[in-house]
């Protein structure tokens, strides 16, 4: 895509809308590369054009062999990281344009992380853990905030779990504490490592289901890296990425 259409794209996105006949787009990649040790004798491309969307809703499954390039893809687009070419759009916004105070704060009101660690704090408790985003954003939460933290806990069956601490929760609830904490501050997208790779079968597949539910609800998108393809068969989509290129699988 050249930087007329990037132009025109961009004009569609703040529009809220997208091109072609689908919903709105709250992701969008074009021709990203990923170079480390960019001139040097070391140098080692990790992605190679990769270019991909998400619409709003979707729930996209992300497979390959480790060391693809699945997790620097994750990581380009939660803005953790930078590509060495092409362009990332989220919600609209395309995110090469801005300067660390704006990243940061795209990271905090659009971006939503979970992986295969909870990383709970473990001295507050699960409603304490989902409103820290909020507090980070903002600095004091307020009722809505709270009320709104409560719902998702509530959503994802954690009623009763709200005054309790990770360590007296079980690995299923902890992530799904990990969950609703991503969606705290209510996100355009949710950038999911392995959700589901520290927890039983049986635990894996209730997550997972809960997430794919909370994508068509809210409208967040989700973009979730696995191993586990009986659990990518389940989601809208599903991409690979192998040696740095990515392509869609049909399923």
């Amino acid at each position: 895509m050249d930087k007329k259409t990037y132009s025109y794209g961009e004009t569609l996105f703040r529009a809220g809308h997208q091109t072609g006949m689908g919903r709105p787009l709250a992701v969008q990649v074009a021709n990203l590369t990923k170079i480390y040790n960019s001139g040097t004798p070391n140098a080692v491309q990790v992605l190679h054009g990769v270019s991909m969307q998400a619409e709003v809703g979707e729930f996209i499954a992300i497979i390959g062999q480790s060391g693809s390039g699945k997790s620097t893809l994750l990581n380009i687009l939660g803005a953790l990281d930078t590509p060495t070419s092409g362009e990332v759009w989220i919600d609209g916004v395309e995110i090469s344009t801005l300067t660390e105070d704006q990243l940061a704060d795209l990271r905090g009101r659009k971006v939503g992380f979970v992986f295969q660690f909870h990383h709970l704090l473990e001295e507050f408790t699960c409603l304490e853990n989902v409103l820290m985003p909020v507090a980070i954003q903002k600095g004091e939460p307020s009722a809505e905030d709270v009320a709104y933290a409560r719902m998702l806990l509530e959503r994802v069956g954690l009623e009763t779990q709200l005054s309790k601490r990770p360590n007296q929760m079980s690995g299923g609830q902890q992530q799904r504490n990990a969950i609703v904490r991503a969606l705290a501050n209510r996100p355009k997208v949710v950038l999911a490592d392995e959700p589901t790779g520290n927890l039983d079968s049986r635990s894996g597949q209730e997550v997972f289901t809960m997430m794919r539910e909370i994508a068509r609800e809210t409208g967040v998108a989700f973009l979730m890296v696995t191993h586990d393809d009986r659990l990518a068969r389940e989601a809208d989509r599903i991409l690979r990425i192998e040696d740095g290129y990515i392509q869609e699988v049909a399923h």
